[in-house]
């Protein structure tokens, strides 16, 4: 029985787009396999490998943030949806034609799949999940007071899980 998988099963493995699959195999990041032409194969074992990966410092913290906002998406889902709209109306006007309007393209499909889709993104391990939370259209959701106790707690976690990191 042969290890090697279409990108397109390893996209469904990492709950992720089967481009962003092929932008792992092109940045190194996932070894590719080339059989005739321009089908590629990697490594289920590579695939799995890449999914207990952990996540930076940075990816973690964004997590914690976006798991907060969780919490007005379940109780003022249309007012937080909404204000999440305006921000990505914003954004996609200042980041027009950079590869940041690719991942707010993302979240307007996102947010219209309705609040259900939206809370699974929000907290979820998925890589593309994890990109999506880089580029949030969630800013200014939580109080500055609701943030810094996020960011507070998430550091004190942080240091409690990565003891050498500083």
């Amino acid at each position: 029985m042969t290890d090697l998988i279409p990108t397109g099963e390893a996209a469904r493995l990492l709950g992720c787009s089967r481009q962003h699959v092929v932008d792992l195999c092109e940045e190194g990041k996932l070894p590719v396999v080339r059989k005739g032409g321009s089908h590629r194969y990697v490594n289920r074992s590579d695939v799995l490998a890449l999914l207990g990966q952990s996540r930076t410092r940075d990816q973690e913290q964004s997590r914690w943030l976006h798991g907060a906002i969780v919490g007005h998406l379940v109780t003022e889902p249309d007012l937080v949806l909404a204000r999440a709209r305006e921000n990505l109306d914003r954004f996609s006007k200042v980041h027009a034609g950079t590869m940041a309007e690719h991942w707010l393209d993302l979240w307007r499909l996102t947010l219209n799949s309705g609040p259900d889709h939206v809370l699974t993104v929000l907290v979820s391990d998925a890589p593309e999940a994890t990109e999506l939370r880089q580029n949030s259209p969630f800013t200014g959701i939580l109080s500055e007071e609701e943030r810094k106790r996020v960011l507070d707690s998430f550091r004190k976690h942080w240091h409690s899980e990565h003891p050498r990191d500083t």
